[in-house]
């Protein structure tokens, strides 16, 4: 039944694709990631033709339109249909570029213990992992890791709040 309703999602993506995305920045090809997933130097948007780039920058390009976040329902672990484009974007690049790697970072809200906060992410993260997976990308490339509650996105105890740190990142490694 779960392999049914992710085929859907993803049939749904490639229908999406076409819509405008968020834009958030990913590091370029030449950042390092630091603690916390924050890198050394960002990617910008100046100029979002891809006139004058490489094709490796402008597959990077493509990801920070399509975006590295992707957020959660409370205490859960599905990937909600909308953020399917990010992972289908993100398939496309790993699957193009087999030397690269990504870390899928899970987190989540502070509701809840610790140890259950940590299965949570964990869960997440794998969740987003058998996305990636499913479209072909090396088991290789992908790691995943869970911090839980411990690295909020957003600090305070409201749903504004709590929306924002359900989520994974999904960040570039070497």
């Amino acid at each position: 039944m779960r392999a049914v309703q992710l085929v859907a999602i993803l049939i749904s993506a490639v229908a999406l694709s076409g819509c405008p995305k968020k834009h958030q920045n990913l590091p370029d090809a030449g950042a390092q990631a630091v603690e916390g997933g924050a890198s050394t130097s960002g990617a910008t948007n100046n100029d979002v033709s891809g006139a004058g780039l490489g094709a490796d920058q402008q597959a990077i390009q493509a990801l920070q339109r399509a975006g590295t976040i992707i957020y959660f329902d409370f205490d859960r672990a599905e990937i909600k249909p909308e953020f399917v484009p990010i992972v289908t974007a993100h398939a496309q690049f790993l699957n193009a570029n087999p030397a690269r790697k990504l870390r899928l970072e899970g987190h989540s809200d502070e509701r809840g213990s610790r140890e259950y906060n940590i299965g949570l992410g964990e869960r997440r993260a794998q969740a987003v992992k058998r996305a990636l997976l499913l479209q072909g990308v090396n088991e290789t490339q992908l790691t995943t890791v869970s911090y839980g509650e411990e690295r909020p996105a957003v600090q305070g105890s409201d749903e504004a709040a709590y929306a924002k740190n359900r989520r994974v990142e999904l960040v570039p490694t070497r």
